[in-house]
């Protein structure tokens, strides 16, 4: 289970954290599928990534492109993770090529309320693992107010 923070373009700083996390996630997430491709234990990867990897997964794309959390650079990971180390995005993968679902809703505005956001909480399995999910449930609150923090979570149920 990971946490990624935000990072911030107008503090480089933080992005250079970000990035350099990132960079280490590359690694361990190269053993984990090296390992399961030789018959090892089979790993999922979840939790709050703070990345939007395509238009699907925020609700403003175009506005965004320079935000922190939707940077190319960022979703670059995304795309490495997908492809080259052959992780699967399960919920994606559930749901198609839909708009959303999001995860994520800014406190700011109205967000919640007219279903502005970010799907940025994510389960990447290691394909053998990814092919025994059969379904997921996001857990959005009804209404803002009885929201208990700006995400909801997201689970997945796997038939092992």
């Amino acid at each position: 289970c990971v946490y990624v923070h935000a990072g911030n373009t107008d503090d480089p700083e933080k992005m250079k954290q970000k990035y350099r996390f990132l960079d280490t996630m590359l690694v361990r997430m190269e053993q984990l599928r090296d390992e399961a491709a030789h018959g090892g234990k089979q790993a999922v990867l979840c939790g709050d990534f703070n990345i939007a990897h395509t238009p699907l997964d925020i609700k403003n794309a175009k506005a965004n492109e320079t935000h922190a959390g939707f940077l190319p650079e960022e979703r670059a990971y995304v795309d490495k993770w997908l492809g080259e180390l052959e992780f699967v995005d399960v919920m994606r993968d559930l749901a198609g090529d839909i708009q959303g679902p999001y995860t994520w809703w800014s406190q700011r505005g109205r967000a919640f309320d007219n279903n502005v956001g970010w799907r940025i909480d994510y389960q990447f399995a290691t394909p053998e693992l990814a092919e025994t999910a059969c379904g997921f449930v996001i857990d959005k609150a009804p209404t803002y107010d009885l929201r208990w923090s700006d995400h909801a979570p997201l689970s997945i149920m796997y038939d092992i």
